[in-house]
């Protein structure tokens, strides 16, 4: 078994309201929901799955999901906001993380579905069901720059609990 020294966690943004003849890169977050309210961040039990750095799609609503996480986090987690990642397919994600720096050991990728449900699916061959705020960590053997599909494996992932 190959030792596994990065890790990729993708997550997909919290529940977005409607924006009725606005753009979908203008959609905001609904102000209450059960993703909205569990927007926690759930591996914090696990301190190797905290990001070094994290890529965030330009969409209003993948950068309001990252500001609540990441006031979650705690401390400084250098954040980047990337319009290539709004619309980009699974391929274009790769090149894009690809170009992570060889110093980080883990990078967070906030953007949607579909392209993060099969990003998970072609690096780690596992289909996860990826609803709005999901969450898949992936490790990889590195460097960053050698991301290819069937390269990684799911290490942990998580939902938002269903509303009770």
């Amino acid at each position: 078994m190959e030792v596994m020294k990065l890790a990729l966690i993708v997550m997909r943004h919290a529940k977005a309201g409607e924006l009725p003849g606005g753009p979908d890169a203008e959609r905001a977050l609904r102000e209450r929901g059960p993703s909205r309210r569990r927007l926690r961040w759930p591996l914090a039990a696990r301190p190797r799955l905290r990001p070094a750095a994290v890529i965030c799609s330009s969409a209003r609503r993948t950068r309001q999901t990252w500001h609540e996480v990441s006031a979650e986090l705690g401390g400084e987690v250098s954040s980047s906001v990337d319009p290539r990642l709004y619309g980009a397919d699974v391929a274009e994600l790769m090149t894009i993380i690809a170009a992570t720096p060889a110093g980080l050991s883990s990078l967070m990728y906030v953007g949607h579905n579909p392209a993060a449900a099969e990003l998970v699916a072609a690096l780690t061959g596992v289909e996860l069901d990826f609803p709005t705020a999901a969450i898949g960590v992936i490790g990889l053997p590195g460097p960053w720059a050698e991301i290819a599909p069937g390269t990684g494996e799911l290490i942990a992932s998580w939902t938002p609990r269903p509303a009770s």
